[in-house]
């Protein structure tokens, strides 16, 4: 696969580092955690055959500098660097929009913001716990990990909000695509950013359910097969998908299905953009 293009775009408070690759309408995809544009890699390829598959870091992660230092971040000012991309990369016409996690949050808040720039906008399990009918247990373990991580450093609040997730089992490694283990030690050093200054204020955003509702038909709300079990990650979809009164769509593998079966999960994203 041939590599991206690559640019940059400054937005207030940051300069975003963009790639594309492919031609047709455009199809921005929106890193969630610690992850930068790299956490696509795997079906790059299949989505660019069909579309001008465009990803970005995220402001504060990997090769998207703040101009300042780091501060807890807002989701309306990510929804606006997407719309700023969007601006750029497909002024004309209204654009596909894919954001898994934190990143499904930033595409929630930019279709109710930014409507016009969209077409489609599938959101693959944000974690709203707001949403659910008792976010407190969820609301205290974000916030364990971010004091876990502020006391001990990364690695023992990772393992605590794994094992608060109930994530991967030690004896299931994932065979990761090349560009994505590429990514790994980028990943790792956003984790601090993440950790401070993302998992708290984004999970406890409250989206638009009101806009949103009025440009429901544009909306695909996804989750994983595997996720089922994960309250904080499945659920949050599930239930602002009754509030609009939609359905949910089941994407291979679990929260990171996107790197765990890229193929398979590409191709029902693009089922899911037809």
């Amino acid at each position: 696969m041939s590599k991206p293009t690559t640019g940059t775009l400054e937005v207030p408070g940051a300069t975003l580092r963009y790639e594309k690759r492919g031609s047709g309408p455009v199809l921005l995809l929106i890193p969630g955690g610690a992850a930068d544009a790299g956490l696509y890699e795997g079906m790059a390829a299949d989505l660019a055959a069909r579309h001008t598959v465009v990803s970005y870091d995220p402001r504060g992660l990997s090769r998207s500098p703040l101009d300042g230092p780091p501060a807890d971040q807002r989701v309306e000012v990510w929804s606006d660097d997407a719309r700023r991309l969007l601006e750029l990369l497909s002024p004309l016409d209204g654009a596909a929009v894919f954001g898994s996690s934190s990143g499904a949050i930033v595409a929630l808040d930019l279709l109710a913001r930014h409507p016009r720039r969209v077409r489609r906008v599938i959101a693959h399990e944000p974690p709203l716990v707001e949403l659910l009918a008792d976010p407190t247990p969820h609301r205290a373990l974000f916030a364990e990990v971010r004091e876990i991580f502020r006391a001990e450093g990364v690695g023992p609040a990772m393992v605590r909000f794994s094992a608060g997730l109930g994530g991967r089992s030690a004896d299931r490694p994932t065979e990761l695509a090349p560009g994505i283990r590429e990514m790994a030690p980028r990943m790792h050093a956003n984790l601090p950013v993440f950790l401070e200054h993302v998992l708290c204020p984004f999970t406890a955003t409250l989206p638009d359910v009101t806009a949103l509702r009025s440009v429901a038909e544009r909306l695909v709300l996804a989750v994983g097969r595997e996720s089922r079990e994960q309250l904080p990650l499945y659920g949050p979809a599930t239930r602002l998908a009754r509030l609009l009164g939609t359905d949910i769509v089941e994407f291979p593998g679990g929260h990171v299905g996107c790197t765990e079966h890229p193929e398979q999960f590409g191709k029902q994203l693009l089922t899911v953009l037809d």
